[in-house]
């Protein structure tokens, strides 16, 4: 009996490891793709959002902060709520994550309002989302910009 009582409480504990955390600790949104949780360094999975300090134009072609833009609706979107399932880690030591607020998946919804691309050389998982973006001129496809992969390697020193 007493081993399958400790058997019993194993498993509930391996289990409860085993699920995705909820964010309890402080939320900080570096940018429009990347986030800590407490300690936790992530990156969203499958996006690629403007960096802090890129610039694009609007449908009138004037400039905006659209690095700002990106990262305050990220803001929006990270709700007290948030919840991340860790992928991968890059190259960087981030998490590579999935994250979820209000019932939602922020990385989708990030590239559905236009905020980010979806980065298909590793998932085509937003693809879709960043076509109807595109189709309905919404946040950074409303005028030109240039993609931030490209903007990191100009802007490298």
């Amino acid at each position: 009996m007493r081993t399958l009582l400790w058997g019993g409480l194993v498993l509930t504990l391996i289990m409860q490891l085993m699920q995705p955390v909820a964010a309890k600790s402080k939320i900080y949104v570096v940018d429009g793709d990347s986030i800590f949780i407490g300690e936790r360094e992530i990156r969203l999975s499958g996006i690629d959002a403007p960096e802090y300090h890129q610039s694009c134009f609007d449908a009138e072609h004037r400039e905006y902060a659209c690095g700002v833009k990106s990262r305050e609706y990220l803001v929006k979107l990270a709700g007290a709520d948030l919840r991340c399932d860790k992928i991968t880690v890059d190259r960087y030591h981030r998490e590579v994550a999935d994250c979820y607020s209000n019932g939602k998946n922020i990385n989708r919804e990030m590239v559905a309002a236009g905020w980010a691309v979806a980065y298909t050389r590793y998932t085509k998982d937003y693809a879709a989302a960043e076509k109807s973006a595109r189709c309905r001129k919404v946040g950074i496809w409303q005028g030109k910009f240039m993609q931030p992969e490209f903007y990191r390697i100009l802007k490298k020193d």
